[in-house]
C-alpha cells in the first residue's frame, strides 16, 4: 500500500500530532548525529567525537533539540492506546508485548545480522585495526574492526536506545495498570525519585544516580499516558506554560554557579572541574559529568518543558497535519522509521568512506570550513540513507491485512 494510499485512509479520529511528533524526533536524531560528528581516522579505526564538548555555546542547541524525552512521550501514548486495544480483543498482555517487541526487533535483527556479516569479512580480510575486547578478562578476543568501541555513533550507536524502549515495551502492561490505579501519584513519585537518585548519587554513591534511568526516562512515558486518556488535553494552557517556563528555569538555575556556591568548595566534589550540572543534555567527551549518561534531573526538566511546548503547539499542528502534504510526508516517515533510526549512522559511514579520500571532513577544529563542510556529508548521507531505505524499509512495514 502505497503512502498516498494510507494517509487516504486515514481514520478522523487519528491524533495525527503523535505521528507527527514521532516522525520529527527521529529526523533530529538522524540530522543532529550527522551535524555534531567530529570525524577522525587513527590507524585503521574510525572514531568519533562530539562537536557540542568543544564548540563554544552549541550546548544550547541540546536544551532545544534533546527529543527522546518526546519520543518516550508518544510512546506512552501509544503504548496504552495499543495495550487497552489488545485487551479488548481479547489477546493476552504477553500477545501485546510479543507484538510490540516483533515490530521493533525485526528490523533490528536484519540490522545486525547485516553489519555481523560484515565484521566477519572485515576479520576474515584483517581489514581495519582489532578494537579491544567486548568484556574485560577476555583479552585474546576482538569483537569489531575498524571501528572503536564502544561505538558510541559509528554505526552502532542507536542501539542503546533500542535496548532501552525495549525494556520499556515489556514494562507497558505494568506502567498502564499504575497510571489506572495511582493517575497523578506515579508521576509525584518519580519526581521525588528522580530527586533523590541525584542528591544521593552525587553526595554519596554515583551507582545511586542509575536509578533515574527509571524515574528520568519512564516520566515522559508516564505522561503518555496521559495524553492517551485525554486527561492532559483538558487541562489548562497554562499548566503547559507553567512547564515551558518551570523546566526552563530549572535547568538555568541548575546549570549555573549561584545555587551550588551556597553548599561551598564541596560543590566541586559533586561536580569535578565545574561545581554545578554541565549545560550540555548530551554527554561529551570533555565533561567529568554527564547529564544523559544516566539521566539527571536537567534531563528530566528537558523533558518536561518540551512536553509542555508540544502541548502548546498541539492544536495548531493537528489543523496544519489535516493538509495532504504534510500529513502524507509523516504517514512516509513513520512508516520507515525504524530503518531510518538504525542505519543512519551507517549511511553516514558510506559518505565518510566517499568523501574523506577528498579531504572533506577532516576538519577537527569547529570553524567555519568544519560547518560548511557539512552541507556535502548532509547531502550524501541522505542519499545513501534514502538508497537504504528502499532496499531494507520493506521489512519494517506490517503485513496488510
Amino acid at each position: 500500500m502505497s503512502v498516498a494510499d494510507l494517509a487516504a485512509r486515514t481514520p478522523v479520529t487519528r491524533d495525527r500530532t503523535v505521528d507527527f511528533l514521532r516522525a520529527a524526533s527521529i529526523l533530529t536524531v538522524v540530522v543532529g548525529h550527522w551535524l555534531i560528528v567530529v570525524l577522525w581516522w587513527d590507524g585503521g579505526v574510525i572514531r568519533a567525537t562530539n562537536a557540542i564538548g568543544i564548540t563554544r555555546g552549541l550546548w544550547l542547541a541540546t536544551w532545544a533539540l534533546q527529543v527522546m524525552p518526546i519520543f518516550f512521550f508518544v510512546g506512552g501514548f501509544s503504548n496504552l492506546i495499543s495495550y487497552e486495544s489488545a485487551r479488548r480483543k481479547g489477546q493476552t498482555r504477553w500477545a501485546f508485548v510479543r507484538r510490540r517487541m516483533w515490530r521493533l526487533l525485526k528490523p533490528s535483527l536484519l540490522f545486525l545480522g547485516i553489519w555481523g556479516v560484515v565484521q566477519i569479512g572485515l576479520h576474515l580480510a584483517d581489514v581495519g585495526a582489532a578494537r579491544p575486547p567486548l568484556l574485560p578478562g577476555a583479552e585474546t578476543t576482538t569483537l569489531l574492526r575498524g571501528m572503536d568501541f564502544p561505538p558510541a555513533t559509528i554505526p552502532f550507536g542507536p542501539l542503546w536506545f533500542l535496548v532501552v524502549y525495549l525494556v520499556v515495551v515489556i514494562i507497558a502492561p505494568v506502567t498502564v495498570a499504575l497510571h489506572r490505579r495511582f493517575r497523578w501519584n506515579v508521576i509525584w513519585v518519580m519526581l521525588a525519585g528522580a530527586v533523590a537518585a541525584d542528591l544521593l548519587g552525587f553526595g554519596v554513591d554515583s551507582l545511586f544516580r542509575w536509578a533515574n534511568v527509571v524515574f528520568v526516562l519512564l516520566l515522559p512515558h508516564q505522561f503518555g499516558h496521559f495524553l492517551a486518556d485525554g486527561t492532559l488535553d483538558r487541562l489548562s494552557r497554562r499548566i503547559y506554560w507553567a512547564m515551558v517556563v518551570g523546566g526552563l528555569a530549572g535547568l538555568l538555575v541548575l546549570t549555573n554557579p549561584p545555587l551550588f556556591e551556597l553548599a561551598g568548595d564541596v560543590r566541586f566534589d559533586w561536580f569535578p572541574g565545574i561545581g554545578y550540572y554541565p549545560k550540555s543534555l548530551l554527554g561529551t567527551e570533555g565533561e567529568l559529568v554527564s547529564n544523559a549518561y544516566p539521566p539527571t534531573l536537567c534531563y528530566l526538566l528537558a523533558g518536561i518543558w518540551t512536553i509542555g511546548a508540544a502541548m502548546l503547539l498541539r492544536p495548531r499542528l493537528q489543523r496544519w497535519l489535516e493538509r495532504p502534504r504534510p500529513w502524507r510526508f509523516t504517514i512516509g516517515v513513520n512508516a520507515v522509521i525504524m530503518t531510518l533510526f538504525l542505519w543512519h549512522m551507517t549511511a553516514f559511514l558510506l559518505a565518510i568512506f566517499t568523501l574523506w579520500p577528498l579531504g572533506i571532513g577532516q576538519q577537527h577544529e569547529t570553524g567555519v570550513r568544519f560547518w560548511l563542510e557539512k552541507v556535502p556529508y548532509l547531502a550524501l548521507s541522505g542519499a545513501y540513507l534514502a538508497g537504504i531505505v528502499v532496499i531494507f524499509g520493506r521489512f519494517e512495514r506490517p503485513k496488510p491485512a
